[in-house]
């Protein structure tokens, strides 16, 4: 393919990139009209997959309203009518306030602001220090960045970080304790207790974690009962715990948000990708009651802002997409769906040695690979997919995050049976003729 010169600076500069020109349902086509199928939903973003009449109607019909207006000088009914809709959904015992942003990372990050203030304006001003997990991603900014457990992604960036990364991610495959559930008493979650221990409750604001660990460790499912164990252990100390559910929330783990799992109530939850299934950027940070009160009783400002937050765009466009979600029943769907894919993907954990473990929840999973010596082994597999026309999402892996190679295969909500069907096909051709190289190499 003639590469062209191009100004715009892409993941890897002087890589070919196909142009997108069109797309709809689960597929994406090319100028050369090459069809892709979306087997990823983008970065596990494009959750109802492509050109859905409801949202194009719905982004049109605001956008003849007002598109855009300062949050400090006007609020809006789509942004308004949003946030009432996300404390519904949480059904909980208590309300939720949403602070709407343009990003996951400005989520987490507004997430740990908002964490911090709510100590310092109950005369708590040494609580400044937010815990997390190594084998984790919060996000790009620097205090996102702070927060996970990344390392390819920290490694740049080491001297401007935080050190925020204190526990080992619970990962049964790869545990870090070398034991087995549940004879290992959840010693992951256990672990919470002791890093509190060493730092010191009256230093520490918040614990953040990803329900299921997403990019960083190729969909880790916790062992049962370890979010009832951290919560218990969060409370306890007067921390507040933070669900990262930028990637999880909304339905995409067969749960309206992924810790409905395990019954489990976070003080303060993030979202974004899913919000708006890629028609818009937009984020949301979620603080219960409990964490405002201080807040509303104080200074009745968070201490964070950016001038699109709340856009009533933006916010039109993941009013639609919830009420979309809604009146399909889609949050079902995704189930039974994900436990078809998943079925369908142990059918070829078994007949590829390349594949080391098949994970995931709804349509969420995770495939991990044996080690070998090719070299990037998940970039091999996106790539010879791709080639095929299928879109699959790399992932790290291994019990640090740094040895395994893994890919996530997370389509939109609204694939069918048959679309899946193809989906599988695509994957055993690639696989296929990656597991030749790999046995090539052994």
């Amino acid at each position: 393919m003639k590469h062209v010169h191009s100004l715009l600076i892409k993941p890897l500069m002087g890589e070919y990139y196909p142009t997108v020109v069109r797309a709809r349902g689960v597929y994406i086509y090319d100028e050369q009209n090459k069809r892709y199928l979306d087997g990823s939903s983008g970065a596990v973003t494009a959750s109802l997959g492509h050109a859905i009449p409801e949202l194009i109607e719905a982004m049109y019909e605001q956008s003849q309203k007002v598109s855009f207006v300062y949050r400090s000088q006007f609020t809006s009914n789509p942004a308004e009518k949003l946030a009432l809709k996300l404390s519904e959904w949480l059904d909980a015992k208590e309300e939720y306030y949403s602070f709407f942003v343009n990003s996951g990372s400005e989520a987490t990050e507004t997430a740990m602001k908002m964490a911090i203030q709510h100590f310092q304006e109950k005369g708590y001003r040494g609580k400044n220090k937010i815990l997390s997990r190594w084998v984790s991603y919060h996000g790009i900014t620097l205090g996102a960045l702070s927060m996970s457990g990344h390392v390819k992604r920290r490694e740049r960036f080491v001297p401007l970080l935080e050190d925020s990364p204190t526990l080992p991610a619970p990962n049964c495959f790869h545990c870090s304790f070398n034991k087995t559930y549940p004879t290992c008493k959840l010693a992951c979650a256990s672990e919470l207790e002791t890093a509190i221990k060493r730092v010191g409750k009256e230093h520490i604001a918040a614990f953040i974690a990803e329900p299921i660990v997403g990019a960083a460790g190729g969909v880790l499912i916790p062992p049962a009962g370890y979010y009832q164990e951290i919560k218990k252990i969060c409370q306890e100390n007067e921390i507040l715990f933070i669900a990262d559910e930028v990637m999880t929330g909304l339905g995409r783990t067969g749960k309206m948000f992924a810790l409905d799992h395990w019954d489990v109530k976070p003080d303060i939850l993030t979202l974004g990708k899913g919000l708006s299934a890629g028609y818009s950027p937009i984020a949301a940070t979620l603080a219960s009651e409990n964490v405002m009160l201080p807040i509303l009783n104080g200074s009745k400002s968070i201490m964070s802002g950016h001038t699109f937050s709340a856009n009533p765009q933006s916010a039109a466009i993941a009013l639609a997409v919830l009420n979309y979600i809604e009146k399909g029943n889609l949050v079902e769907r995704v189930r039974i769906m994900g436990d078809y894919l998943l079925t369908r993907l142990k059918e070829i954990e078994n007949q590829f040695p390349l594949i080391e473990n098949v994970r995931g929840k709804g349509l969420l999973i995770g495939i991990e690979f044996q080690t070998c010596s090719h070299g990037n082994l998940t970039q091999l597999v996106v790539n010879i997919a791709k080639e095929k026309g299928l879109l699959l999402y790399p992932a790290s892996a291994g019990r640090e995050g740094i040895d395994g190679d893994a890919i996530i295969v997370s389509p939109p909500f609204t694939i069918t049976k048959d679309e899946i069907d193809e989906l599988i096909k695509l994957l055993t051709i690639t696989l296929q003729e990656v597991q030749d190289q790999w046995s090539g190499d052994q």
